[in-house]
Order: structure tokens, then C-alpha cells, then sequence
């Protein structure tokens, strides 16, 4: 059901969550760039770079991608780059091992529709960072059948389960559906020649979606917010494979904050008081 008082608050909060989250991603640009690590804006992010200068105005999140090797090097300096009231939050981090990679900001709190606010992890809000893969040369839809296979058994393996005949059995069928999904895909990549196209890992990447490795690198400035980030080399092809005609304005009832609740500070900033 919707509330419509809690609806006003989140768009009241909006702005502050964005320019927190931009906050975020300047760390994670000064970082890259001192240690020569490649990313990109991604996403929502992108998109609202290219159609709105900034955020879309509507998007509570960043969204930027890496390579994985990128991310493995980003990874080992992080720790000790970031100021103590952000955390990077992994799938090492993590009692689930959920495929997410994220800077968290701890001073804030913010929860998603699928947040579980039973376990304890991290819940302020963030920059996701996605881990890019080179994706084996054949169709689009075999791409997508596959990927899809393995995003859904994983997202269906890793839910809580109870244990009645049914649940086991499915979580028998989904489990073989994994590894019959994630063993084909290891063959392609076997012998099929990898790097021209570029992807999200099969487990993120539900939609089936990749892009030409030309599209990516190597990646150029652009702007966001009045500042300059990286971002993909050709940012129309990229976003049209993501959204295709990315340029026209959503209706108003398609503009959704993804957010159930948002608290952009919990310790008032007493530098902004004084």
C-alpha cells in the first residue's frame, strides 16, 4: 500500500541522498585515479549524465562498473583510501556472499524493497559497483537465455527457504539449473573467442545485456553534476543497449525512487550547524 506522507518524505530527503551518494563517488574517482584503476559510469548514472546533466531526478542511486580485474586491484587499496565513515562492502564481507560490491556511507540509512532487516549488514546508502566480464562471441539470445538461466536459479537459490517437500525439490531443481547454466557458459567461454563484447557477470546481468568492447575503452571524461567522472567511451551505444531509445522522458507514474526509506544523515554534520 502506498503512503503518501512517507512518499513526501523520501522526495524531501532526495536531494540530500543524491549529493551524499555524489559525495561517494568523488572518493571512489580520486582513488581510481591516483592508483590508474578504470571505471565508468553505468546505468541510471549514465543516463541521467547524458539526458540530465546530473541525476536523473527522480534516481536515488549511483550506479559505476569496473572490469574485474579492476575491481580486485580497487579492492586491495580501498581500505585504506577511504575515510573511516565509508565502508566497501563485498561479497567477502557478507555472511550471504550476495554478488554486490558497493561503498557504503555509515552515517545514513537507507533500505531497498529487498533489503532484509533481519541480518546484520551495512544499510546506508551507496555507490554499487558493477564487475564487468569479457562475454563469449555468439547471439544475443543465446547471451540472454543463459544469463538469464543464471541470474534466476542464483537469486532463487540464495532466498530464504522453508522445508516443505516443495521448497526442497525446488531448491534441488533450481541448484542443477544452475550448474547445468554456469557449466555451458564456461564451455562458450572456452571456446568461443572472448573481448569483443563486455558485460555484467551472468549472475547480475538477468537481462541478457552487453556491449561492444569499443563502446567502453578506452573511457573518457564526462560530466555529472558540474564535475568530471569517467565514463564509457561511446555513451550513445552503450546506453542504447541498455535502454534503447534512452532519451525519451519516462510517464510520470514510471518515475520511481527506488527506496522504501531513506535517512541521509543519522549524526547531524555539526560542521554544517557551526
Amino acid at each position: 500500500m502506498k503512503n503518501k506522507y512517507l512518499d513526501e518524505y523520501k522526495q524531501q530527503q532526495l536531494r540530500k541522498c543524491q549529493l551524499k551518494q555524489l559525495s561517494i563517488l568523488c572518493e571512489i574517482d580520486r582513488i581510481c585515479r591516483k592508483h590508474n584503476i578504470d571505471y565508468w559510469l553505468d546505468g541510471g548514472t549514465l543516463l541521467g549524465a547524458v539526458r540530465h546533466k546530473g541525476f536523473i531526478p527522480w534516481d536515488d542511486d549511483i550506479d559505476i562498473a569496473m572490469t574485474v580485474e579492476g575491481l580486485e586491484r580497487f579492492k586491495k587499496v580501498a581500505p585504506d583510501e577511504l575515510p573511516s565513515h565509508l565502508f566497501l562492502q563485498t561479497p567477502e564481507t557478507e555472511d550471504n556472499k550476495e554478488p554486490i560490491n558497493k561503498i557504503r556511507d555509515l552515517n545514513s540509512f537507507y533500505v531497498e524493497g529487498g533489503d532484509d532487516l533481519s541480518v546484520n549488514y551495512p544499510k546506508g546508502l551507496y555507490v554499487d559497483i558493477f564487475p564487468m566480464v569479457p562475454y563469449p562471441t555468439v547471439s544475443r539470445l543465446l547471451t540472454r537465455r543463459i544469463t538469464k538461466g543464471i541470474s534466476k536459479s542464483f537469486s532463487i537459490l540464495h532466498h530464504k527457504h522453508s522445508y516443505s517437500f516443495r521448497a526442497v525439490a525446488e531448491f534441488f531443481w533450481f541448484g542443477l539449473k544452475y550448474i547445468t547454466y554456469q557449466s555451458f557458459w564456461y564451455l562458450l567461454c572456452k571456446i568461443k573467442s572472448c573481448g569483443t563484447y563486455f558485460s555484467n557477470i551472468p549472475v547480475n546481468n538477468g537481462y541478457g545485456t552487453q556491449h561492444r568492447r569499443d563502446s567502453i575503452f578506452p573511457v573518457k571524461e564526462i560530466h555529472f553534476e558540474g564535475s568530471s567522472f569517467l565514463g564509457p567511451n561511446n555513451p550513445d551505444a552503450y546506453l542504447t543497449d541498455l535502454y534503447r531509445n534512452y532519451m525519451e522522458i519516462p510517464p510520470v507514474e514510471k518515475r520511481k525512487i527506488h527506496s522504501v526509506f531513506i535517512m541521509p544523515e543519522l549524526i547531524p554534520d555539526t560542521a554544517e550547524q557551526d
